[in-house]
Parts: C-alpha cells; structure tokens; sequence
C-alpha cells in the first residue's frame, strides 16, 4: 500500500510539472501509470482504463486551477478564447464520456496507445502554421470545441495535446498557447468528471474506495503532489527551450504507449 501511495504521489509530481510546462493535464502520463498502479493492486481489469480515465479527468481539475493561475499571473492567458470555446467543450466532454462507459478495456487501451503514438509524432516533426491563419468564429470555435473535449474525455487528457496544437496553428505565440490550453483543461475536467461519475454510478464490479469511475485513493495522491508541481512547470515553460522539451516528451510518450501496446498484444 505504501509503495503504491508513493506511486501515485510520483505520478502527481510528474502530471504538475507536464500541465504547467506543455499546457496538458498530464493524463498522457496519469493514464498508463494508473493502469500499472491498479494491476499492481490487482484491481479487476474490465473496468481498469475506464477508473484510470475517469481519475485522470477528476485530477486534472485541481492541477488545471494550479497551472492556469500561475500562467496568468504572467499574463499568457487569453480569457476571450477560453469563454468561447467551451460550450463545445461541455458537450463534447459529456457525448465522450457516455461513449466511454459502452466500450471496453481492452479497446480503450488500444485507442490510448494509437493516441500517444500520434501525440509524439506531432511534437517531434514540430509543425509550423501558416502565416495567414486566425482563430475561427462562434460556430468554428464550437465545433473545435466539441472536438477537443470529445477526444480528451476518450484518453483522459486535459486537451492540451489538441488545443495547444489548435492555437498554435492559429498564430497564437507558443507561451499563449500554453496558457490559455490550461485554462480551458478546467471545463474539460470538470464535465468530464461529471460524466465519469454519473456513468459510472450504476456499474456493477468496481472496487472498493470508487465514486463512479473515479478511484478515490489515486486522485487524493495525485491531487496532493500535482498542485505543488504546476507552478513550478509554469515556470520552467516561460523560460526553457519549449521545442527540445517537446521532443523529449514525446520520445517518454513512445516508451509509455509501447510499453502498453506489449501489454495488449
């Protein structure tokens, strides 16, 4: 029990760091190490991915708060484009998380791991966007929107690996991006959460210490290191080389997903 209380602390530390510095919830990471800590706890595997996506989501409530506080403070926060973009989350968050509650384990599992694959790909090859690229209107930030919040409820993720990606292409300057992606994490968690818990109520089997499909010994661990690690993430992406940083997470993501591709196959 210890060790795997220090595991979840770990993860936390690792998932603040990550949400401050690349503007992502840290569920890339939250997720597959989840799964480790719940098979090392023999917890049943028919509900596994779907306690780790739900976790993940109710963790990234708290390490969005921290992060997006800290990248306010030094003014990269665009509140204007958070506001618009989230009634499309709300509804894409919630569409997924019924969508995940019909599905199962093991095709979760592997739709995660063709996720991280591309993730990584997309930050080694670094695209650049056009110069001639602006944010779209109402109805483009809405259908944006839901698709964020939809892919994100799927993986577990505070949307920063699409939203970042989405505003950069966009000509907002990459410090912006990171930002303003973890702001906008908060609604992607928090009706996240909601849709987790609600369709996860009434399933049968689940371990002990669970609200839904949140498993609540794991989130206390990984909210309390997370929080205390955001800032600090914060920090570090407003003065390291974020491209090198990129590339670096992106090789950890190919080791993470091959690591779990094994595990499936």
């Amino acid at each position: 029990m210890i060790l795997t209380l220090a595991l979840y602390l770990a993860v936390g530390a690792i998932a603040g760091i990550l949400a401050g510095l690349l503007g992502v919830g840290g569920g890339l990471v939250i997720v597959p190490m989840l799964n480790f800590a719940f098979a090392l706890q023999a917890i049943p595997g028919d509900y596994m991915q779907h306690l780790a996506l739900g976790t993940s989501m109710a963790s990234i409530m708290f390490t969005s708060i921290s992060s997006f506080r800290a990248h306010h403070k030094r003014g990269a926060v665009l509140w204007n484009v958070v506001w618009r973009i989230t009634p499309g989350i709300i509804t894409g968050t919630l569409i997924g998380t019924w969508v995940v509650a019909q599905l199962s384990t093991s095709f979760l599992k592997g739709f995660f791991v063709c996720f991280l694959y591309w993730v990584a790909a997309q930050m080694l090859l670094n695209l650049k966007p056009k110069p001639s690229r602006e944010l779209p209107g109402t109805m483009g930030m809405f259908g944006m929107g839901n698709v964020i919040g939809g892919v994100s409820s799927l993986v577990g993720i505070g949307g920063g690996t699409l939203s970042v990606p989405f505003m950069a292409w966009c000509n907002v300057a990459m410090h912006t991006a990171i930002g303003t992606s973890a702001a906008i994490g908060f609604p992607i968690a928090v009706s996240g959460t909601v849709g987790y818990i609600v369709n996860g109520l009434a399933t049968q089997g689940l371990p002990a210490n669970t609200f839904g499909f949140v498993y609540l010994p794991a989130l206390v661990g990984i909210v309390c290191a997370s929080v205390l690690t955001a800032p600090l993430g914060a920090r570090l992406a407003h003065s390291l080389p974020v491209t090198k940083l990129k590339r670096i997470f992106a090789v950890l993501l190919i080791v993470m997903a091959t690591k779990m591709l094994i595990g499936l196959l």
